[in-house]
């Protein structure tokens, strides 16, 4: 499929645009209504799914894929080998590392940075003001630095300032009010340390052994429970 309309195509540029695969309803270079730091640049090997809108202004390394209905805002810098699922906002100025995964219906605010290889489960929301619709906390607006390695679970909500440390897990539907420390297992409203990362799938394991149900299921997939991660 021929590349899509690039709006303003006067700057923006598509590295490798032999190779970009895209679905209708794709908008690459999309004009930033707040005057965004120059082109897009988006690498080459981009998989965007329909309704992608990636605004002028940010610089997206090689291998992009994005699920429908995506946007990515301006003076973003997005690195390599990341995926934005269905429904998910990126919004202006974010800085995401290499090998980063969002999954859907995403919120991640302004301001936000994200290291290389860290996930984010469905429905994760970042926030970057501490007191919305103040002028001076709007001015001093910042959202989460969530660090390497790092995994947050569905619904999780990280407020500003907030440092998520480097492999650290945050279960599902915690609020993250204050920072966490690299390789920690949290979780709760407010979130808290509740001991280390699992160091592997033991108790997945475990748990799904004591289930026949859920073993059965598992089959029906067509996938084994594994004695131990060697396996």
């Amino acid at each position: 499929m021929p590349v899509p309309e690039q709006h303003g195509a006067d700057g923006n540029r598509v590295l490798g645009a032999a190779e970009l695969v895209t679905d209708r309803g794709v908008e690459v270079g999309y004009p930033a209504e707040r005057g965004g730091g120059g082109p897009l640049v988006l690498g080459p090997r981009a998989r965007l799914r329909s309704g992608t809108v990636l605004y002028t202004g940010s610089t997206i390394g090689a291998d992009l894929s994005t699920g429908h209905g995506v946007v990515v805002r301006e003076d973003c810098r997005i690195a390599e080998r990341v995926s934005v699922w269905s429904g998910t906002v990126v919004d202006y100025a974010c800085d995401i590392g290499d090998d980063v995964r969002i999954h859907s219906n995403c919120y991640i605010a302004q301001f936000t940075e994200i290291e290389r290889g860290a996930f984010l489960a469905p429905g994760v929301s970042l926030a970057n003001d501490v007191l919305p619709g103040d002028a001076e906390s709007a001015r001093l607006m910042m959202g989460p630095s969530i660090g390497a390695g790092a995994q947050l679970g569905v619904n999780v909500t990280v407020l500003p300032y907030v440092r998520i440390g480097e492999g650290a897990v945050v279960g599902a539907g915690a609020v993250v009010t204050r920072d966490l420390p690299p390789g920690c297992l949290a979780y709760g409203n407010p979130a808290r340390v509740v001991g280390p990362r699992p160091g592997n799938a033991d108790a997945i394991r475990a748990r799904l052994a004591a289930a026949p149900a859920l073993l059965a299921r598992l089959a029906r997939w067509g996938r084994v429970l594994r004695v131990s991660d060697e396996d």
